[in-house]
């Protein structure tokens, strides 16, 4: 990168911070934008998303038998722990519910063999170090406004306990700030204290579906009050 001009190396950086994409991966998607950035985001996320890496069964039923339980045939919290510290990452970190959002689990710190198998073919995973690698893009999903939606509908329905068709306020207020710390929104611990004193008796406030709908309103008001 040293070849290159300031203006130019700017943008490589630029596009590394906002994408968590290599220094090559950068350059590739500048150059093929002809060094527009929006350009390049769109290169970017185009390619990653359209990915469909052949991944060998092989290697994938290894993967799941070093995580899964070893009295029940699935992936529970003690396994995705083990799983978290294979990738470097902490269990709290949000790139772990894009993971589960991309296996489309059905719980939260459980993984079924079909979901785990689903959500890393649909990835083109098959070992760690391709895990590893593909951690920054399933971070950069969460810029997509699209996806960011979608991940949000998917967390209130995988954070509900078994058999529970409302999510208990502290699980939702958790979400909330976990989802919206990273959207970087000012008010969000204004909005879980808002809650938290509120009647939930008498306003439902666990009734609430937290689907879209919500998140529209929610989106509106956070539009409002930041610009």
């Amino acid at each position: 990168m040293h070849k290159l001009g300031r203006g130019h190396r700017d943008k490589v950086q630029q596009f590394m911070t906002i994408t968590g994409a290599s220094e090559k991966l950068a350059l590739q998607a500048l150059k093929a934008s002809d060094w527009h950035l929006e350009g390049a985001f769109d290169f970017f996320y185009g390619q990653q998303s359209h990915i469909k890496s052949y991944t060998d069964t092989t290697y994938l039923e290894e993967l799941y038998k070093r995580y899964k339980d070893p009295y029940t045939d699935m992936i529970l919290p003690d396994g995705i722990t083990l799983l978290c510290n294979d990738l470097q990452v902490d269990p709290q970190d949000i790139v772990m519910l894009v993971v589960s959002w991309h296996m489309k689990a059905s719980t939260m710190c459980e993984y079924s063999k079909e979901e785990f198998f689903t959500g890393l073919q649909a990835l083109g995973i098959d070992s760690l170090e391709k895990f590893r690698e593909r951690i920054p893009f399933m971070r950069s999903e969460l810029k997509d406004e699209q996806k960011f939606r979608e991940i949000y509908n998917f967390a209130f329905g995988w954070a509900k306990e078994k058999g529970q068709k409302s999510l208990a306020l502290d699980t939702a207020i958790g979400m909330w700030q976990l989802l919206f710390a990273e959207k970087q929104w000012p008010l969000v611990d204004h909005w879980c204290q808002f809650l938290q004193e509120f009647n939930p008796s008498t306003f439902h406030i666990l009734k609430f579906r937290y689907n879209c709908k919500y998140f529209k309103f929610f989106f509106v008001i956070f539009i409002c009050v930041t610009f």
